[in-house]
Formats: C-alpha cells, structure tokens, sequence
C-alpha cells in the first residue's frame, strides 16, 4: 500500500473515492475517525492509501482533477 494524499478535510478524501471508484481503482481511506480523538475541529489529517500497482493511474486521476498528491 503506498500514500496517495493526506488531507484535512473530509470532502477532498469523499471526492477523491468517488474519483478513483469511477477509474476502477481501490481505494483505502484512513484515520477516518481521528475527529472521536480531536473532538471533530480537523486537526488531523486523514490519508487515502492505494496498492503500489495503481498509484501511479491514482496519482494522474488526482492530479487531473486538481488535488495533490502525497509524494
């Protein structure tokens, strides 16, 4: 699994799933309940992962549609 994005905000990692769900390409948000620990103020940011075999296509999905990517 490698690191396509770190984020603060909870749309960005929506999108993004919706964006790599429609390219056919698994996608594996985490720390997705780190708001139970930060009490819900964003803090934290939470990382979308993706297999190794498909970062390179998910990386070029994401930077298509404007969000950067984890390098």
């Amino acid at each position: 699994m490698k690191e396509l994005l770190r984020t603060t905000d909870p749309t960005v990692i929506a999108f993004a799933s919706a964006l790599l769900a429609g390219e056919g390409i698994d996608c594996f948000p985490v720390d997705v309940n780190m708001s139970v620990l930060e009490g819900g103020i964003g803090a934290f940011p939470r990382r979308m992962l993706v297999r190794e075999d498909d970062y390179d296509r998910a990386a070029r999905a994401m930077r298509d549609n404007g969000i950067d990517v984890s390098t």
